[in-house]
Parts: structure tokens; sequence; C-alpha cells
């Protein structure tokens, strides 16, 4: 189940052009920098193993040249008178050892040092040496300028080696070794061989590091092939699937276009549907006015069939758009008493209407503080005749009192009409509010008609979106004791 459910996750997930090439470089850059850390710690690595090796090489070095001095000498029998010819073999042999090193380019310094009375003597002569050695009486010459650092540096650390009789070494500069073995014969301390051993062991390290870098080159190399190749098929896969994914979303916003045009029409087809039967009926009203013209009514028919036949025009226009224009609905040049539209319409339109199926009465309380509105009066017609007639058709066959009234704060500049009833009262399902808030008997096709007539529902639908065009707010309630109300809210 987790899995299933890990996998839909990531499926979620659409990898773009920009994905790739950022997931391209990101893993490049981490190739180079794994190359170059990796080199860091070979170099480091041949560093320190290079730093040990020439340690213990120059070490032993000066190990095995004290050992050849101390092994000569102790074929010598210091008691035996020693010939001429005997004495020039051992002090060429003497030569030899101090000075066959020397031919090696990593030895730069080697002599034996000792002590002759309080002063400190460095010896790289054999005939010095066999003298030093065989005459006690004898002082070497003074230690030549090439040999100063070895005596300072024995003077540090005489007593470390007269106390240990170990190997001492010291490092400068990070390649020059300068190590100290002591020089004992037979049993007896005499001093220390000093060897000056400058190892280059850099060829190695130079060689391997070229190695490592070839090798790197072509590794990297590979793996940047490899890259590009899955970067340029991934990237042709995707812009194939960005071109369909395109068309697909092209198409789909064409099939939403037309079934958005196709919604708009029904709904046009529906509301003309609901407001031609009005319009049937103000014609009625205007028929019945001219056949009944006379001289001493004729300026109150004129009145009143230019306000019908206004209507109508208004009903005809409306069929006309979609949606009518924002300026023939509110302008400034539009100056509308809402009491007047209501008293027009109460008189003239719900009154007179000669057989009603129920009985009902309308009472009005207008106030005369009421602003005008910048809003064509014929929008507000169809704003509150809608709502009028919703409480009558809908508030029961009792004796139906409807209330308009009218109001105007002036502290928040706000108006406000209320149409209200002691009918039966709005359905409690028809109050609920959807996730924006709008109730439902505002929504379109919203009906307590148990009629088969399809086309019902449109009334409060068509007062409460005008009502947002005009910037008026719609609110539906019941009563505490019966009936309900509708409140315009208009905000000057």
């Amino acid at each position: 189940m987790n899995k299933k459910f890990s996998f839909e996750n990531i499926k979620e997930y659409h990898f773009e052009f920009k994905h790739l090439t950022v997931l391209f470089v990101v893993l490049f850059a981490f190739q180079l920098v794994l190359s170059f850390v990796n080199k860091s710690s070979i170099r480091n690595f041949l560093a320190n193993t290079q730093e040990w090796y020439q340690k213990d090489s120059a070490e032993r070095l000066a190990n095995l040249t004290t050992t050849s001095l101390e092994l000569l000498l102790e074929t010598i029998n210091p008691k035996r008178n020693l010939d001429d010819e005997e004495i020039r073999r051992i002090v060429q042999s003497f030569d030899i050892i101090l000075n066959q090193h020397i031919l090696q380019h990593n030895i730069e310094d080697l002599c034996i040092i000792v002590k002759k009375g309080d002063s400190v003597y460095a010896i790289d002569d054999g005939t010095v040496l066999f003298s030093y050695l065989f005459n006690e009486n004898y002082y070497p010459p003074l230690t030549k300028i090439s040999h100063t650092e070895a005596v300072r540096l024995y003077k540090n650390i005489k007593h470390e080696i007269v106390n240990k009789e170990q190997i001492y070494g010291y490092l400068t500069d990070r390649q020059t070794f300068h190590t100290f073995v002591p020089f004992v014969l037979r049993g007896e301390y005499m001093g220390a061989v000093y060897m000056r051993n400058t190892p280059d062991f850099t060829f190695i390290t130079n060689q391997l590091i070229s190695s490592y870098d070839e090798t790197s080159i072509i590794y990297v190399s590979l793996i940047l092939l490899g890259l590009l190749a899955m970067y340029f098929i991934s990237s042709y896969t995707v812009k194939e699937r960005d071109e369909a994914q395109q068309r697909l979303f092209e198409e789909h916003e064409e099939n939403l276009k037309k079934q958005f045009n196709y919604e708009k029409e029904l709904v046009f087809t529906k509301r003309i549907y609901h407001t031609h039967h009005k319009a049937e009926k103000v014609m009625g009203f205007i028929k019945e006015d001219l056949r009944n013209i006379s001289h001493d009514n004729i300026n109150e028919i004129k009145y009143r069939v230019t306000k019908y036949s206004n209507f109508v025009s208004r009903v005809i226009y409306d069929m006309k758009w979609y949606d009518p224009p924002l300026q023939t609905i509110r302008n400034p040049i539009f100056k509308t008493n809402i009491n007047e539209v209501i008293k027009f319409m109460v008189d003239n339109i719900f009154l007179r209407t000669s057989n009603r199926s129920i009985s009902f009465d309308i009472r009005l309380e207008l106030s005369d503080k009421l602003p005008i509105v910048h809003v064509n009066e014929f929008v507000v017609w169809e704003i509150i005749e809608p709502l009028i007639q919703n409480s009558i058709e809908h508030g029961g066959d009792e004796k139906l009192i409807v209330t308009i009234s009218t109001g105007f704060n002036e502290e928040i500049k706000q108006s406000r009409v209320i149409i209200s009833d002691n009918g039966k009262g709005i359905l409690p399902d028809l109050l609920e509010e959807d996730e924006t808030g709008l109730k439902k008997i505002f929504m379109e096709n919203i009906t307590s008609k148990e009629s088969p007539i399809q086309n019902v529902g449109y009334g409060c639908y068509i007062a409460h979106e005008i009502s947002k065009r005009c910037g008026w707010d719609v609110d539906a309630e019941n009563l505490a004791d019966k009936g309900c109300k509708f409140t315009i809210t208009i905000n000057h």
C-alpha cells in the first residue's frame, strides 16, 4: 500500500527541460568536485608516504654508515703497533666510508662529531679520524664552515643522544633530514655520525599524479559523454512530450471555450424564456391602456405606456447580449429614484392583475431620504420585480401581506430595500450556503415549485446576478415569527 502510494506520488511530478538541465549541471559539477577531492587525497597520501619513506631512508643510510665505521674499528687491535702500510689502508677505508656516500645526490653532508676537552669537532677526513682515535694527545683541527650547523644541532641534542643512545632526526623545510646516529666504539660512546640528507621522490609523485590525471580525464570524459547522451535523449523525449501536452492543452482549452459558450447560450435561452412572459404581460397592459384611452386619461396612459414600452425595450436589449456592457447598467448619467420604480411596479404591475390566484396586499414604507442611484431604472426593475414576485408566489394561500420598505443610513452612507412577507417562509435547505458563501436560493435553476416545467428557478438567480453587476448585495432570510424577507444593500 505504501509502495503504491509512493509510486503514485512520484508519477504526479513531470520533469521539464529546465529540470533535466539543472540535473545535468549538478551531476557534472559533483563529478568534477569528486575528482578534485580524490586527487587532493591522493596527493596528501603520497606526500605523507614520501615523508615517512624519506625519513626511514635517511635513518637507514646514516645507521649503515655508522655501522660500517664501527665494524671497521672493531677489526683493529688498539694495543698492537701498526705499520705504515696498515695505517694507510685504515685511513683509506675511513675516507671511502666518509666520502663514498657524498657522491649520492641526496646526501649533502656527512661527518663524525666528537668532543675533545670542552670543544666539539666535526671530522670528515680519514687521517684526522685515525689520529683522533689512536692518539690521545691529538686535537682535531677547527671545524669547517660547512659543518657548523651540524655542530650547533648536536649541542642541542647531545644529552638526549648520550642518555638514550638512539637515532635522532630533525626535519627542516619539509625535505631536509638531519640525522644523528650514536657512534659507539667497544661499548664506549665516542660521539655521533651526522648526515644531512635531502631525498627527492617528487618525480614518482609527479608520475603518479600525472597518471591519475590521465585516468580522471578519461573517466570524466566518458561520464560527460554518457550524461550528454542521456541529456539529449531525455531533452528530445521531453520536447516531444511538451509538444503533445501543449497540443492537448490547446485542444482542451478550445473544448472548454465551446462548453462555456454552450452553457452561456443555454443560460441565456433559459433567461429569455423566463422573462418573455413578463414582456407579454406588459404588452397586454399596453393594449388594454390603448383600448381605454380617452381625453381625460391620455396623459396618465401616455406616461404608463412609455414606462411599459421602455421595459419591453430593455428586455429585448438584454436578449442581444450574454453579458450586457457595464455602462448600460450603471452610469453617472442614470439618476434613478428607487421609490418611484417601486411605486410604479406595485401600482401598474402587481396590483393591476385582474385575476389573482391568491389574495395578497402590498404595503409601502418608503423613506423620502433615499438618495438616487446611478443605475438604469429598468435594471432596478429587473432586480426588485423577481423578489416581489417570489414573495407573492411562495407566500401561501392565506391572506398574504407583502411589505416593501426603504431606508438610508447617513452615517455609513448605505441604503436598504427590504421586501418582507408573512407567508410560509423559505425552506431551510434553500438558505444553506456553499463554500463561497452563496445561498442556494440565489443559485441557478433552484425552486420549491413542484412543476414539470424545466425553465423555473431563475427569478432570484437573475436578481442576484444583476445586483452583483450593480455593486449591490442581496440577502434572504426567514423572519422570527413567520414569513421571510429579502434585503438589498446599496453602498453609496
